[in-house]
């Protein structure tokens, strides 16, 4: 059985700077050794992975590797939200995060699925100062 809870939200940086994805389950968690977050952008490349609680950056796409990090003090809340570091224009696009647990059984996996884009913003000024 698997549920999906979908939600859109603009979230905007600067280039060079910083942003927060959220990302949540609605339910705080008794443990985090029955997860698995994947975040994802344009349900292709793998930006972000937490397996059983630890972070796993065996698979993460070279272009995020050393700019994303997440709140390991906050996954037993089912807070899974990731902050991007000096940010640049090929972030922009719409990620994704899901949210697996495996039930006791592992025979089932609830998913929550929620969708937002990065909108990186040009910090450079034009014009004169004279």
């Amino acid at each position: 059985m698997a549920n999906e809870v979908s939600l859109q939200e603009t979230v905007e940086g600067f280039i060079g700077g910083s942003a927060v994805l959220p990302c949540s389950s609605k339910e705080s968690l008794n443990t985090t050794q029955n997860i698995h977050v994947r975040w994802r952008i344009n349900n292709s490349q793998n930006v972000y992975e937490i397996i059983k609680g630890k972070v796993s950056v065996e698979n993460q796409d070279p272009q995020y590797k050393n700019r994303t990090e997440s709140f390991p003090e906050e996954y037993i809340r089912g807070n899974f939200s990731l902050k991007f570091n000096n940010l640049q224009h090929t972030d922009a696009g719409e990620y994704q995060c899901y949210i697996m647990e495996k039930s006791v059984n592992y025979a089932s996996k609830e998913c929550f699925v929620i969708a937002y884009f990065l909108v990186p913003i040009d910090n450079i000024c034009t014009g004169s100062w004279e």
